[in-house]
């Protein structure tokens, strides 16, 4: 799935098939569902949906607890645009997933 197709679904109301943890809470999140979001990634565990998290926290403006979740993800403290944190963070899990597929 391209960056684009996975935008696309966002006006769907409808997630992606196949598409779970972190990239389902940046999903969630797009479609302006904070607490499905937040759900997603806590519900997720590991180094992806802690990044995540750390993102949900940053954009809910609590950037102490933010920052907990960033070094959980053993990523550094983000401080440009959300909306280009997020674009980077589901353009990295997209490919992740396009590179494993690749391997199977």
């Amino acid at each position: 799935m391209t960056f684009d197709d996975f935008k696309a679904t966002i006006a769907s109301g409808t997630p992606p098939p196949g598409v779970a943890g972190a990239l389902l809470a940046l999903w969630h999140d797009a479609g302006g569902d904070w607490d499905a979001a937040h759900r997603a990634a806590q519900d997720a565990g590991g180094a992806d949906a802690a990044w995540v998290h750390a993102y949900l926290h940053r954009k809910e403006g609590d950037s102490s607890n933010a920052a907990y979740w960033y070094r959980q993800a053993n990523q550094p403290v983000a401080r440009g645009d959300l909306d280009a944190e997020w674009s980077q963070i589901v353009e990295e899990l997209l490919g992740r997933s396009v590179r494993l597929g690749d391997h199977e």
